[in-house]
């Protein structure tokens, strides 16, 4: 068991495929742990990966932390000439990121497959 799964409500497994990294989240987004968790994540993929896709259907809730984390996992993609892309948001989630208005800086997809296709033709 690694750190997420024995104190946080929230799984984050890693997998990479063909140019395209993706972390699918399970659980809750929130509070300070989950949302550090995220970033320390993200923040380390950065380091190798040009294309990351946050895979959301499974989160269960997500809260202002978290949105704040988001944007700046997003900051630093951009800073190192990386995408982001969020994929499967659950209809609250997606609720909730056109209620703050984070629909219109984050590409957001409907299904993981379309989020990892968009990576690819943005690499070729």
């Amino acid at each position: 068991m690694n750190r997420t799964e024995l104190n946080l409500k929230l799984n984050l497994e890693i997998c990479a495929n063909d140019g395209v990294t993706v972390v699918y989240c399970r659980g809750r987004l929130a509070y300070r742990e989950e949302a550090t968790a995220l970033s320390e994540a993200v923040a380390e993929l950065l380091l190798h990966s040009r294309h990351v896709v946050l895979e959301l259907s499974a989160v269960e809730m997500i809260d202002s932390a978290c949105l704040g984390e988001l944007v700046v996992i997003l900051m630093w993609a951009r800073a190192s000439r990386c995408s982001i892309k969020l994929a499967a948001p659950p209809r609250h989630i997606r609720a909730l990121l056109e209620l703050t208005n984070l629909d219109s800086v984050f590409e957001i997809y409907p299904t993981l497959d379309d989020a990892a296709l968009a990576c690819r033709e943005q690499a070729a």
